[in-house]
């Protein structure tokens, strides 16, 4: 059986620490201007930011068997109150445009880099280890909008989730290949991104599901 790694020592590296503080940081942004464009109070908005930057961290620690690594680390949550803060002090206009939606993208992929890290050092296989990246990337961003009754990132047609897919498994491949690990983190944080980049850039998306040939059955049946 695989053996449990204490949290401090399964993961503790400076690449993946500034990782983690990255895709926190990004996402407790994207958090806390939500519930300033709804013109919410200031509590409301450090919610907001504490709930997207550790949900997807928060479900993967538990589905894994990993300590809340929020909970052990006080950073973490003083990094949601300072961002914030940020955005309490400053105006919605700076943030609108795409280079939040870039900013994002590089939480993102940096998050599902460290999911599917974290969970492969805790002994995970490598097909859950994948998912556990997409979890960590996708959930944060997934609680922020139906908390807030506003459509997911997930239902839009542009590539996100395949983004973090890309990146967290690149990330198993190079864990299960035995590369340096910062050579596997890198690439594949950058290579997710570049994707996600792409997809902001040139609204790139996988097709959609169309009815097809049960639409026109129902036509000829009318």
């Amino acid at each position: 059986m695989p053996v449990e790694m204490p949290v401090d020592t399964a993961i503790l590296t400076p690449v993946i620490n500034i990782l983690d503080l990255l895709g926190v940081g990004i996402f407790a942004l994207s958090g806390a201007l939500l519930a300033a464009k709804e013109r919410q109070t200031f509590v409301t908005m450090a919610f907001f930011a504490l709930i997207t930057g550790v949900g997807g961290g928060t479900v993967r620690d538990v589905l894994i068997g990993a300590p809340v690594f929020w909970i052990a680390d006080a950073w973490v949550a003083a990094i949601c109150f300072l961002t914030a803060i940020l955005a309490w002090f400053t105006p919605t206009r700076w943030w609108e445009g795409k280079l939040l939606d870039f900013a994002d993208g590089a939480g993102l992929t940096a998050y599902a880099v460290l999911g599917a890290a974290k969970s492969m050092s805790y002994g995970v296989p490598p097909v859950p280890s994948i998912l556990m990246g997409i979890v960590t990337g996708c959930i944060g961003g997934v609680i922020r909008d139906v908390v807030a009754g506003r459509p997911s990132i997930l239902m839009r047609p542009e590539l996100y989730v395949t983004a973090a897919a890309l990146s967290a498994t690149l990330c198993v491949l190079g864990m299960v290949a035995q590369l340096p690990d910062y050579l596997t983190w890198t690439v594949a944080a950058a290579a997710g991104f570049l994707l996600r980049s792409s997809a902001i850039t040139w609204n790139l998306s996988i097709p959609s599901y169309r009815e097809g040939k049960a639409g026109i059955d129902e036509t000829d049946e009318g």
